[in-house]
């Protein structure tokens, strides 16, 4: 994989649980990755059917690599493998990464390791493009049962190389820490999607 520690850009955009209306979301991503702020956009839709997952992956992956984003799908290696998806993040339910490395070759695989030690040694031995941890933050998408701390991603920094994407209820007034600490992408989502008082292009240029 390439090497994106370096990167400048942070933002690792994760998709809203579900996408009701597939046209005026497509609009609002072109217009948010037009911005030249996020690296990496996830798909994250837990309770549609696999067609529909297919028919907006296949939409979001022609935007994607307009902005040059890499473009990720969550969960399902084969979903990622059908729609030719950058890569795929793995959840500790999810697929084992040494099948989804058999069907997705030498694409990225991102693993979560929540705020666990353990599984972040796990996710080194098998060779994870990237670890994400967390939540840092009480989270509006998903229910925060795992917290981690600033200590933890101190200790992963220390004992490898492999980028780190920092998770759960970030937005523009905590965002700043996690980068001083060393997280090498942020994942955001309920503040660009949900937010109330900015539209999603002008929420994510609240990160500078």
């Amino acid at each position: 994989m390439k090497k994106l520690s370096n990167n400048k850009k942070f933002i690792y955009l994760i998709s809203p649980n579900s996408i009701n209306n597939i046209k005026k979301f497509l609009k609002n991503l072109e217009l948010v990755l037009k911005t030249k702020k996020i690296i990496f956009f996830q798909l994250r839709l837990k309770k549609e059917n696999k067609k529909k997952i297919i028919y907006i992956g296949n939409k979001i992956k022609k935007i994607c690599k307009k902005y040059k984003v890499i473009f990720i799908v969550n969960d399902n290696p084969n979903f990622a493998k059908t729609i030719d998806a950058d890569g795929c993040h793995l959840g500790q339910k999810d697929t084992d990464i040494i099948k989804a490395k058999k069907i997705l070759k030498k694409k990225i695989i991102g693993i979560t390791c929540h705020n666990s030690k353990k599984l972040v040694y796990k996710a080194i031995q098998n060779k994870a493009d990237y670890i994400a941890i967390g939540a840092f933050f009480k989270s509006s998408t998903k229910n925060t049962n795992y917290k981690a701390t600033y200590s933890l991603l101190k200790f992963v920094k220390k004992i490898t190389k492999i980028p780190i994407v920092a998770i759960g209820g970030i937005n523009n007034k905590n965002y700043k820490k996690l980068l001083l600490n060393k997280a090498n992408f942020l994942a955001i989502s309920g503040y660009i999607w949900n937010n109330k008082k900015f539209k999603p292009e002008e929420a994510i240029k609240k990160f500078r």
